[in-house]
């Protein structure tokens, strides 16, 4: 072969083969940004509709931490006899049966939320079992006594649960 055969066969194969790799790159880049731009679309629309399952969700456990409340309870529940036992393991099984049917809200609520939930739930517990475990206290009507007059002097668990989810809900916007 003549070397001008040859430089005339390079003369249109390296500018085929440069425009061939342009192209393929343009192409290439083109499709990772369509590809991305979709995917950013669906996140967009999965977002957009988890948003109210999100809200229901805050909502839920803002009604359960209001429904935990001492005070709420303790004026929705009156002792069904004079033991200060039954009366306690009855406001309790109360709490824990409430918790158990908003358990799967914990899906749509970030991690923490929902374990200062459950502290808050377990707090309230915890403040019932000292209140019965007091000396003051001789019978269920003493023991609502005792936790109602207690609360005048501090904030209950629940108050500050409730804080904290409605902080969460409005960083949402």
């Amino acid at each position: 072969m003549d070397t001008s055969k040859i430089l005339e066969l390079l003369s249109y194969t390296v500018p085929a083969i440069i425009t061939g790799l342009v192209a393929y790159n343009f192409f290439n880049v083109h499709t990772k940004n369509e590809e991305g731009r979709r995917r950013y679309l669906l996140s967009k629309e999965a977002q957009k509709n988890a948003m109210p399952l999100r809200l229901q969700a805050y909502e839920r456990m803002a009604l359960f931490l209001e429904r935990m409340s001492l005070t709420n309870l303790l004026t929705r529940i009156s002792p069904i006899s004079n033991d200060k036992n039954d009366y306690c393991n009855f406001v309790i099984a109360q709490i824990e049966q409430e918790f158990e049917h908003n358990l799967a809200q914990q899906i749509y609520m970030t991690d923490e939320c929902w374990t200062i939930i459950t502290t808050a739930k377990n707090a309230t517990i915890q403040m019932i079992r000292k209140g019965m475990m007091m000396d003051a206290v001789t019978n269920a009507d003493s023991l609502r006594e005792v936790l109602l007059n207690e609360l005048i002097e501090k904030q209950t668990p629940s108050n500050a649960a409730l804080a904290y989810i409605k902080r969460e809900v409005s960083q949402m916007w």
